[in-house]
């Protein structure tokens, strides 16, 4: 079923998450433990990050046909980069196969060390790649990214805004927004959206930190902002506690973050897991977006 129809029907808040398929092999069994774990939050969806390179993508197929099989509605993230209609197709059809019916469509990261010439491949931006999966699997739930401060290729808010609004308008079902930390930011995307017209779903997309390294490593490898404020205070909390203080500060900004989210009319909420159950967890039901124990 497309994600879309799930969302429409919803009457309240829901919860949605990320998952990354394992590097390696061996590691998929704690991989699917914390999935186990996870779904004790009932979430609406997951989804699951599409690597780059051959041996990255059979471990994204893999991992989505798995949850599937497990009775997760999964949708699986879909990168153009390099990427031609034959490969899309090839794609496609394993997730069919799988049972799967939504992707993410996005650009994806340029490949490092190299050159990417986007005349070479039939896809140059993820706007291409939705206008190329509306028209050929026309019933497929597309989703696409949504940044609240711009991608840093961008080059200004305004020119941010219009990438995303032809992204929705090429024939996409809804965006989950890239994690930010600044709520102001995401009312700002919804509202700039909401001002041309625009009123499909826009998922805020929260990344709890569970460490300082971890945060120091997903901000450079995204682009995104961080409040000087918080980053002074985790920063005082790994100096003075160590992780666990990280961690606690971490989980209390999220459930702040989600709360005002929330209270602001956001549909629900797409958890950046990092494939960790606890921390995910406690703060889903602790937002009420998750039953409790036993219930």
């Amino acid at each position: 079923m497309r994600i879309a129809t799930l969302i429409k029907d919803r009457t309240s808040p829901f919860l949605s998450m990320e998952f990354f398929p394992p590097a390696e092999e061996s590691h998929l069994p704690e991989f699917f433990a914390t999935v186990d774990r996870l779904r004790e939050a009932s979430p609406l969806f997951v989804s699951v990050t599409y690597g780059a390179g051959g041996g990255k993508q059979r471990n994204t197929l893999k991992v989505t046909a798995e949850l599937a099989r497990r009775g997760l509605t999964v949708m699986a993230h879909l990168t153009c980069v390099g990427a031609n209609g034959e490969d899309i197709e090839n794609f496609l059809v394993q997730l069919e196969q799988a049972g799967v019916d939504n992707v993410l469509a996005l650009r994806g990261d340029m490949p490092v060390g190299r050159q990417w010439d986007p005349a070479r491949g039939a896809f140059a931006h993820a706007s291409d790649l939705v206008l190329h999966l509306r028209k050929v699997r026309p019933e497929l739930g597309i989703a696409v990214a949504a940044y609240p401060a711009p991608h840093p290729e961008s080059p200004s808010y305004a020119a941010d805004r219009e990438f995303t609004l032809l992204k929705l308008r090429q024939g996409a079902d809804f965006a989950i927004t890239q994690l930010f930390f600044d709520v102001r930011e995401y009312m700002d995307l919804v509202d700039g959206l909401r001002a041309k017209g625009m009123t499909l779903p826009v998922i805020p997309g929260i990344l709890p930190i569970q460490s300082f390294d971890t945060l120091r490593r997903v901000l450079s490898m995204c682009g995104a902002n961080i409040p000087g404020k918080l980053y002074l205070q985790m920063e005082e909390a790994d100096r003075k506690g160590g992780a666990e203080a990280v961690r606690e500060a971490g989980k209390a900004f999220a459930l702040e973050q989600m709360r005002r989210l929330l209270d602001i009319g956001a549909p629900g909420i797409h958890l950046y897991t990092l494939n960790k159950s606890e921390l995910c967890l406690q703060i889903a039901r602790e937002a009420g977006l998750a039953p409790s124990p036993g219930a």
